[in-house]
């Protein structure tokens, strides 16, 4: 067994080497843990370097991130950040049983890629943000020195294969227990004074009491929320509401200590406002449903809520802002998360009379921290990455000749209205519903627009009339149904939909870039054959393969 024993000796030489520069590695993330607990958790090593990979990636890189892992790219990014940083460990640990001071010096280089990450990032509270990265390689440089002394019996630079440079089991494999233990105390510690971080603002959260708005929701008719297993509910509970957005930490701000900058080209009276200004302001309350970019034909990242705000319009108005179309100097609004992200609505679509607003409640709730607390931007009929800031700061008035937010430098659009787009809920992709009657239903979409008209075809079918539910206004999702009368086979199922204006939405199949994704989306069934032959499809056909059309998946904006 040759290959067994060279296996077993190259295991024995470097093995000690590998663990050494693992356990270093989570040394180092661990100070860095605690450091960031004592100073600012957002600056902790992995979240910054995370965000800058976001940042860096070309697009096609996170359309696949986002298509491949959906909801869980964040964490599939935490995942790969740490498969790689331990990788890198494992080798710098080998390198050192020969070269220590050149494994020492490899662990200091990645603390310094981590500070000039944090210091990058436009959230940057200053050269503070670098410390706990620096604090982190420190001490994964001096742990690695530590356990590659250990290892042996003397100092680790002693000549290979002499005494003083034997193996020395017990005295490493003590060194390393006592550093795990040690690295994990550091960490839990850190993790433990990260949410004390939070807690503040959970509690001034909770401390929040919502006022009744002074413009309540109109209420919904009977018949506009259609109760058919599978369907999208017409309002969508807060904790299914899509989440997108690029921050890896979940801003968590304390709402007293929470203010608001209006400010810019045209602004006559610039302000500062606090949360409880905002709610001593007439309310707004309404039902209205938000669309990400870069949902895919037929995908989940859209939804409707009652939302609950101050309007945007009254804001600007009372800062001296008027639209373009009034001689108003700014075009645009740029608005400004507490993480750095920075979105760019058309001033004119803020202030032409729909509900954009800057909601403080959702679902007769605050906001949760995941969507935005204390308050975020939303505006009806445009995509969420160019109106829907979350955990918003700051507003200045701008043009979009001067300014170019986040997503448009990467290659999106300025403008993105949302586009008619309808989606099959039930039956599912690829179900095996029973021959007779079928229920398919699903929702349909075209804010500011409205939905007129639903249609479904079966195979290559004529187009047949769905039944819609009441209409709630043209801010909102419709929902729909169709029976159809199932004959055994495979059948594809393909809705199209008519918005207010007449125009029925496109078969032309589009991705998401620059404006959203188009096409019209379609499922594959097959119905099994009463008699126990092979379903086949229409005129004894084979089964049609779903041509691509049910595959969706988010990406990181909204």
């Amino acid at each position: 067994m040759p290959y067994v024993s060279s296996f077993r000796n190259t295991l024995a030489r470097v093995g000690p080497g590998a663990l050494a520069g693992l356990l270093a590695a989570f040394a180092a993330l661990a100070a860095a843990e605690l450091a960031a607990g004592l100073a600012r958790p957002a600056a902790g090593p992995v979240t910054v370097v995370g965000g800058a990979v976001v940042d860096l990636a070309p697009a096609a890189v996170k359309d696949f991130a986002v298509r491949t892992f959906g909801e869980d790219d964040k964490d599939a990014l935490r995942l790969g950040i740490l498969f790689l940083l331990a990788l890198s460990a494992a080798g710098l640990g080998v390198l050192s049983l020969r070269h220590l001071r050149a494994g020492a010096a490899g662990v200091l280089l990645f603390g310094a890629v981590g500070a000039a990450a944090a210091l990058s990032r436009p959230d940057a509270a200053g050269l503070g943000d670098a410390l706990p990265s620096l604090a982190g390689a420190a001490a994964g440089a001096a742990t690695l020195c530590f356990l590659v002394a250990r290892r042996a019996g003397a100092p680790p630079d002693g000549p290979a294969g002499s005494g003083r440079g034997d193996w020395n089991r017990r005295g490493f494999l003590t060194a390393a227990a006592a550093t795990a233990g040690a690295a994990a105390s550091a960490g839990a510690l850190g993790r433990t004074l990260a949410d004390r971080h939070g807690q503040d603002a959970a509690a001034s959260r909770n401390a929040l009491v919502l006022p009744p708005p002074a413009s309540p929701a109109p209420a919904l008719p009977a018949g506009a929320r259609l109760k058919v297993p599978g369907i999208s509910p017409f309002t969508t509970p807060t904790r299914d509401f899509y989440r997108v957005d690029t921050a890896l930490a979940v801003p968590r701000i304390d709402a007293g200590t929470w203010r608001l900058r209006i400010h810019g080209e045209g602004v006559t009276r610039p302000r500062t406002l606090t949360l409880g200004e905002l709610l001593a302001r007439p309310l707004v309350e309404r039902d209205i449903t938000l669309t990400c970019v870069s949902n895919e034909v037929g995908g989940p990242y859209t939804g409707t809520a009652r939302w609950l705000g101050v309007p945007l319009a009254d804001l600007l108005r009372e800062a001296g802002v008027r639209p373009p179309s009034q001689g108003g100097r700014s075009d645009q609004l740029v608005a400004r998360s507490a993480d750095g992200m920075t979105l760019g609505s058309p001033v004119e679509e803020l202030m032409d009379g729909r509900d954009a607003m800057l909601a403080v409640g959702m679902n007769g709730e605050p906001l949760p921290f995941d969507h935005g607390f204390p308050a975020r931007m939303l505006v009806p009929g445009l995509y969420g990455y160019v109106s829907a800031c979350k955990w918003i700061t700051d507003m200045e008035l701008t043009s979009f000749d001067a300014y170019d937010p986040y997503w448009v430098r990467r290659g999106w659009a300025r403008r993105a209205p949302v586009k008619t787009q309808s989606r099959i809920d039930t039956p599912k992709p690829f179900a095996r519903p029973a021959a007779g009657p079928v229920t398919v239903a699903g929702v349909a979409w075209a804010q500011r627009r409205g939905i007129i008209r639903v249609e479904v075809r079966i195979d290559d079918g004529p187009w047949q009339d769905a039944d819609l539910a009441a209409p709630t206004g043209a801010d909102t999702w419709r929902q729909w149904t169709y029976r159809w009368e199932a004959a055994p086979g495979g059948h594809t199922l393909t809705v199209r939909a008519t918005d207010g204006t007449g125009r029925v939405q496109t078969e032309e199949r589009t991705r998401t870039v620059p404006d959203g994704a188009s096409g019209r989306h379609s499922v594959f069934v097959t119905v099994p054959q009463t008699t126990g032959r092979p379903a086949r499809g229409p005129a004894g056909a084979p089964p049609r393969p779903p041509d691509n059309r049910t595959a969706v998946q988010p990406s990181l904006k909204e």
